[in-house]
């Protein structure tokens, strides 16, 4: 049966069917194999997505939609660019600075390379920045997007694997903070190399300003989050409130929204949580297969022969997940992967908390991975570069990802205070 699953999975994507009705088939095809009441697909199907926690997903969306297409983005680039433009070459600094604060505000790496990279842009060539290089450290910066709270696939995370979203979203920080330090690194190197200008002098008086003109993106996410934290709101309800404050601050504060643009946000946001939710309730069939033949336990039986070496069999699902994020789109590598995973993580003891962010980061580097590299493709839409060119710019700075990747793989193995 796992071997049946397993082809008939991989036999419909390499045909090109999409990968929500591929996991549906593949569900399928054992169910009638194994002669059961063909009932349970449309059971499973509602029942894997009645979640309250899953009301998050398609508000974060559109909260990321309406925040990516207004004033709060450039606000954002603008006071970070005060403070941080005199150094030589910070444009690049203040690109992966403005990814890490949208990070906190819209949850998704696509919207977060959009937002930056349609503001930046201009300017980055107005000063001849190299706009490759410059355009694939916004996308590797838009990684940082679904690991900062708040964060799509930790929710759907939290769900699958019965964790809190709190307590991920808590833990998210750390990491993401890491990730934006080694891309500032390497920009600062990439800075000497292209011999990149300086900007102009730092001034309180500039800095003052623009943090007056951005104090309504950075509020965003103390809201959220503080709301969160402090146990005021659940985050499916942070999500609905983020929402609101949106668009309160896009018609009201900003007035830049129209209703013919909210309009097409709220098709383009329905869209992408469709995507999602269709992926998540056809995987609900996948997972009573996985469940009820037990191959997930069979999976890790099988791995365990291989080493019994915690560190070893991490590396090793390490590399997996590195691997999925090639070729997987990062919420279906997350709805697919847990309950494949979950069995042999709770055998090595594993604190699943830490194995959620593990597999966010992992995934999340994947957005900047050819070929289904959707950071990229964003990065290539707004520049007009080939894919080809920017695929190859953005290696130092995929190294240096999966360098903070690794390094929380096995720090908190080895310092496990650092789990909160």
């Amino acid at each position: 049966m796992t071997a049946l699953l397993f082809l008939v999975f991989l036999g419909c994507l390499l045909l090109g069917v999409p990968i929500a009705f591929s996991v549906a088939v593949a569900g399928v095809s054992v169910l009638i194999k194994g002669d059961v009441n063909l009932l349970i697909v449309v059971q499973r199907m509602f029942a894997s997505t009645d979640s309250f926690a899953l009301v998050a997903v398609p508000f974060f969306i559109l909260a990321g939609d309406l925040l990516a297409r207004g004033q709060i983005s450039q606000k954002l680039v603008t006071f970070a660019e005060s403070m941080l433009g005199m150094i030589r070459g910070g444009l690049s600094i203040v690109s992966v600075v403005a990814g890490m604060f949208f990070a906190a505000i819209s949850g998704s790496g696509a919207a977060t390379t959009a937002a930056v990279g349609a503001t930046m842009v201009p300017e980055l060539r107005k000063r001849g920045y190299n706009e490759s290089s410059s355009i694939a450290l916004i996308a590797a910066a838009g990684c940082i997007g679904v690991v900062i709270p708040p964060s799509v696939p930790m929710v759907l995370y939290a769900v699958i694997a019965g964790q809190s979203v709190t307590q991920l979203f808590t833990n998210g920080f750390m990491p993401g903070f890491f990730m934006g330090v080694i891309l500032i690194i390497i920009a600062l190197v990439q800075a000497l190399k292209y011999n990149y200008p300086t900007g102009s002098k730092f001034v309180l008086k500039n800095v003052w300003k623009t943090f007056k003109q951005s104090i309504w993106g950075l509020l965003m996410p103390l809201i959220i989050l503080g709301g969160i934290f402090s146990g005021y709101f659940t985050p499916s309800e942070a999500a609905a409130v983020a929402v609101v404050y949106a668009i309160i601050v896009s018609t009201i504060i900003y007035k830049d929204l129209t209703l013919k643009e909210f309009t097409n946000i709220l098709l383009g946001s329905a869209k992408t949580s469709a995507v999602i939710m269709i992926i998540i309730a056809c995987s609900g069939i996948f997972g009573w297969v996985l469940a009820n033949w037990k191959i997930p336990e069979q999976i890790a039986q099988g791995i365990l022969t291989i080493s019994t070496n915690k560190y070893i069999l991490m590396l090793l699902i390490s590399t997996i997940i590195l691997i999925a994020g090639v070729f997987m789109e990062t919420s279906s590598a997350v709805i697919l992967l847990t309950p494949v995973f979950l069995p042999l993580i709770k055998s090595l003891g594993i604190d699943l908390v830490h194995f959620g962010i593990i597999f966010v980061i992992g995934i999340s580097i994947g957005m900047i991975t050819p070929p289904v590299a959707i950071n990229l493709f964003v990065g290539s839409s707004i520049t007009g570069l080939p894919i080809e060119k920017i695929a190859k710019s953005v290696l130092p700075y995929l190294l240096g990802l999966i360098i903070i990747f690794l390094l929380y793989v096995y720090l908190p193995l080895l310092f496990p205070f650092l789990i909160i």
